[in-house]
C-alpha cells in the first residue's frame, strides 16, 4: 500500500508540475512543460513558434535516444489563453529510420512549415532534410518531401522573412563519424526560398577555425545581416571555445567567414532573435567548460554592435539548459524554449525585454 501511495503521489506532483507556471524570479515565469513522464525519455530539441490563432505550438524529436531508430517528430499546442499545453502527438516519422532535429515555424501567408532530419545511417553526417507543411494551423501535416539530398544535411533553426519576401533557413553540413565532436569541415550555410517560384536555393558556405554549425541569422537592414552560430569541435572544456559570428553585405546571398565573437560557447546551440524594437536577442550557454548551463541572454540596442545587456535566466549546477529557441509574440512576450534534465525535459520561458534591460531581481 505504502507503494502505491507513493506511486500516485510521485503522479500528481509531475502533473502539477507539469501544468504550473513556477517563478523564475519576479519577471520571468517558467513552466515545465513536459518531461519523462510521456512515452519516450528523450526529448531534444524544442523549437516554438505562434500561430495565427495565438496558440504557440512546439515541435522535437523524442524516443528512448539521440540515435534510437524510434525517435519521432513530436507536436504539442498550448492553445490561446490556456495554461496547459495538449499531450505531444508524432507529426513525423520515417519507418525504419530515426527522425532528428526539427524546427517548426508560420510563414507571413498562413502556412506552418515543419522541417526536420531523418538519418540514414550512424551518425548525423548520414542525415538528410526534410519538410512538411500545414494549411490549418498546424492540425494536420502534409506527406513529406526531401528539402536536401546532400549527405550530412542538417537543420535546427526556423528561418526568418526577408525585406524582398524570401524566406532564410538556416542549414548545416555535417562531416566526420564521431558521435563525441564534429570535424574542421563542419559547416553553416542557408536555403533561400523564393515566393514566387516556390524554389530553394543555397547560399555559399560559412567555415571557420574549428567547424561551427546551427546558425541564427537576423537582418539588420535590407542588404546587412548578421548570424551568431555554434561552434563545432569536441564537447569537454575548451576556453578558446566561442560562438561564431558571420555577416552579409548584399541581403543574405552570400556570407562572411565564421569568426570568434566575445561569447562563450560550450558547443551547445544558441539562437539570435530581432525583436519588433529593433533591439537584437542573442540566447546561449555563458560557458566554454563543457556545461551547457547558465542560460544567458544579452541583448544589443545598437544593432550588433555592443550586449550591455545581460542576465542568467537560468542557472541551476548540475542540470543542463540547451538547444534555446526564442520568439517574441505578437504581444510582445518573449518566449524561450529550452530542454533540461539531461535531454528529458521541455521548458518554456517567458519574459518582457525590461526583465533583461532592468531586472528586479
Amino acid at each position: 500500500m505504502k507503494h502505491a501511495t507513493a506511486i500516485l503521489l510521485c503522479c500528481l506532483l509531475a502533473t502539477a508540475t507539469v501544468t504550473d507556471f513556477a517563478a523564475a524570479a519576479d519577471d520571468i515565469t517558467i513552466q515545465r512543460v513536459t518531461g519523462p513522464e510521456f512515452p519516450g525519455r528523450y526529448k531534444h530539441p524544442a523549437t516554438i513558434t505562434e500561430l495565427d490563432s495565438g496558440d504557440l505550438y512546439i515541435a522535437y524529436y523524442g524516443g528512448d535516444g539521440e540515435y534510437e531508430g524510434d525517435t519521432a517528430v513530436y507536436g504539442l499546442r498550448l492553445p490561446k489563453g490556456a495554461s496547459e499545453w495538449t499531450k505531444p502527438a508524432i507529426i513525423a516519422d520515417t519507418p525504419g529510420r530515426s527522425e532528428g532535429n526539427a524546427a517548426v515555424w508560420q510563414a507571413p501567408d498562413g502556412l506552418v512549415w515543419l522541417f526536420y532530419v531523418t538519418n540514414y545511417g550512424p551518425t548525423w553526417s548520414s542525415a538528410r532534410v526534410k519538410y512538411k507543411i500545414s494549411k490549418d494551423g498546424a492540425k494536420t501535416w502534409s506527406d513529406s518531401a526531401i528539402l536536401s539530398f546532400e549527405q550530412g544535411s542538417m537543420c535546427r533553426s526556423c528561418p526568418i522573412v526577408l525585406s524582398d519576401g524570401d524566406y532564410l533557413l538556416p542549414l548545416y553540413h555535417e562531416t566526420g563519424e564521431d558521435r563525441e565532436g564534429t570535424a574542421p569541415d563542419t559547416c553553416s550555410y542557408f536555403m533561400r526560398y523564393d515566393r514566387d517560384k516556390k524554389t530553394w536555393t543555397p547560399t555559399n558556405r560559412i567555415y571557420s577555425k574549428m567547424g561551427n554549425l546551427q546558425a541564427s541569422p537576423v537582418e539588420i537592414d535590407k542588404d546587412y545581416h548578421v548570424a551568431y552560430i555554434r561552434r563545432g569541435g569536441r564537447f569537454g572544456p575548451l576556453p578558446e571555445g566561442v560562438l561564431y559570428r558571420s555577416e552579409s553585405r548584399d541581403g543574405g546571398h552570400t556570407w562572411s567567414p565564421g569568426k570568434e565573437t566575445q561569447f562563450r560557447n560550450p558547443n551547445s546551440a544558441a539562437d539570435f532573435i530581432k525583436l519588433a524594437n529593433g533591439h537584437l536577442l542573442l540566447v546561449f550557454n555563458d560557458n566554454n567548460q563543457g556545461k551547457r548551463m547558465p542560460l544567458t541572454v544579452a541583448i544589443s540596442t545598437d544593432e550588433d554592435k555592443t550586449y550591455p545587456h545581460r542576465r542568467d535566466i537560468v542557472d541551476k549546477p548540475g542540470d543542463t539548459a540547451a538547444y534555446p529557441c526564442a520568439i517574441q509574440s505578437r504581444d510582445g512576450k518573449i518566449h524561450v524554449v529550452y530542454t533540461s534534465g539531461n535531454r528529458t525535459i521541455i521548458n518554456h520561458a517567458v519574459f518582457d525585454e525590461d526583465a533583461i534591460l532592468e531586472p528586479k531581481s
